[in-house]
C-alpha cells in the first residue's frame, strides 16, 4: 500500500462564536482562507495538481451548505477540474477529512489531496437553525440520548463515572495554562493571520459598529484563569447537583483548516520534507447519552491493528469538549497526563 505524508497544514485561529472576530464572515470564505494557506506553505505544488478536497463540517446546512467543500476549494481560486466532498461526523469531521484525503493518497492512487474542517457556529447555529423537524420520534424512543445536548451527556459521563467537580476544575486549569503557554512560546504556528470585519457588540447583545481587524491567534484562551475563578462557577447544564460549567466545558468557535496530503513518491519528487506520515486510523461508536468517550473504544482498536501501544506514542491529542469526558477516557485508557493535549485543547482553544 502506498504511503501517505502530510506536507502543510493551515488555520485560522478560532474565533468565539457570536461576539467574537468571524462574527461577519461566512464558513466557506474562512475554508477557502485556509486552503489557500495550505498551498501557499507549498509552492511547489499547482493547484491543478489536486485531485480531491475533502471538508468536515458538524452542521453543513444555510451558509456551510451546498457542499461546502466545492464552494470553498473554487472560492480559494482552484480550477473547477478539482472536485470536492463534504464529511460529517460532528466533532471529529475535520479529523475524519483528513483520514479520507490519506486513504484517497494510499487506496485509490492520488497523488495531491486536501482535508480539512470548517465551522461557523455563529452563523449557522442560531436563530435560523432548523430544530424543528429535526427528531426521529421512532428513533427517540430508543435512542433517546440521541438528540441530547452536548452538556447534558458531559453531566451524563460525570456523574455515572465519578468525575468530581475538582478534578474538571482541575484538568480545566491545566488545559488554559497549557494552551497560553504555547502561544507565548510559539507553537502554534499552524495559524495563518487574517484580516475581517466584525460587528463589536456589547455584552447586552446590542449591536454597535463595524471594524476591520487582524486576527492572529485564537481567542478563546483565558490565561488568567485560577481554581479559585472556576469553582465560583454555577453548573451550566443542570442546576442541581451539576458540575460541568462554563469553565470546564469547550467554548463554541468559528474557523477552519486545511492539510495538504500527499502520495510519499510525490513528496519526494518535488523535494518536500513531510512533517509526517498518517498510518491508520479507527472509529467506535458508544451509548448516545455517554458523547464523548468514543475514544475509550476506538484507541484500542487503533493499537491492536497496528501493533502499537501507548507506551510507544509519544504524544496524544484527545477530545476535549468536556473536562468529564476527557478524564473519563484519560482514566479507561491510561493516558499520562503529561503525553495529553500537551498544548491545550477545546477548553482552552476553542470547540470544534
Amino acid at each position: 500500500m502506498r504511503e501517505a505524508v502530510i506536507v502543510a497544514s493551515a488555520r485560522t485561529p478560532l474565533a468565539k462564536s457570536g461576539r467574537g472576530s468571524f462574527n461577519m464572515t461566512r464558513p466557506d470564505d474562512l475554508a477557502s482562507f485556509a486552503i489557500r494557506s495550505a498551498l501557499a506553505k507549498v509552492p511547489e505544488v499547482e493547484a491543478a495538481e489536486v485531485e480531491d478536497v475533502i471538508l468536515g463540517c458538524g452542521l453543513p446546512e444555510g451558509p456551510q451548505g451546498h457542499n461546502v467543500a466545492r464552494v470553498a476549494l473554487l472560492g480559494a481560486g482552484l480550477p473547477a477540474s478539482v472536485p470536492g466532498t463534504t464529511v460529517n461526523r460532528f466533532c471529529s469531521s475535520g479529523l475524519q477529512a483528513i483520514a479520507m484525503a490519506a486513504h484517497r493518497i494510499m487506496v485509490d492512487g492520488c497523488d495531491v489531496a486536501i482535508g480539512g474542517g470548517v465551522e461557523s457556529i455563529t452563523m449557522v447555529q442560531n436563530e435560523k437553525m432548523r430544530v424543528s423537524d429535526m427528531v426521529n420520534p421512532r428513533v427517540a424512543q430508543q435512542w433517546p440520548g440521541l438528540y441530547m445536548g452536548m452538556g447534558q451527556t458531559a453531566e451524563v459521563v460525570a456523574e455515572r463515572y465519578k468525575i468530581s467537580r475538582e478534578d474538571q476544575d482541575a484538568y480545566a486549569l491545566v488545559s488554559q495554562q497549557r494552551t497560553a503557554r504555547a502561544q507565548t512560546e510559539g507553537w502554534l504556528n499552524d495559524i495563518v493571520p487574517i484580516t475581517v470585519s466584525r460587528k463589536v457588540k456589547h455584552k447586552d447583545g446590542t449591536e454597535t459598529t463595524e471594524e476591520n481587524v487582524l486576527v492572529s491567534k485564537d481567542e478563546c484562551n483565558r490565561p488568567d484563569t485560577t481554581l479559585e475563578g472556576l469553582a465560583k462557577l454555577p453548573p451550566a447544564f443542570k442546576k442541581e447537583g451539576g458540575t460541568v460549567t462554563a469553565g470546564n466545558a469547550s467554548q463554541l468557535s468559528d474557523g477552519a483548516s486545511a492539510t495538504l496530503v500527499m502520495s510519499a513518491e510525490r513528496a519526494k519528487a518535488l523535494g518536500l520534507r513531510p512533517l509526517g506520515i498518517f498510518r491508520s486510523f479507527q472509529v467506535a461508536g458508544c451509548n448516545p447519552e455517554e458523547m464523548g468517550i468514543g475514544p475509550v473504544f476506538a484507541v484500542p482498536k487503533l493499537l491492536k491493528r497496528t501493533g502499537l501501544s501507548l507506551s510507544e506514542i509519544d504524544i496524544v491529542e484527545l477530545n476535549e469538549a468536556f473536562a468529564s469526558q476527557l478524564l473519563y477516557c484519560q482514566r479507561q485508557l491510561d493516558i499520562p497526563l503529561e503525553k495529553l493535549n500537551p498544548l491545550g485543547g477545546s477548553i482552552s482553544i476553542g470547540h470544534p
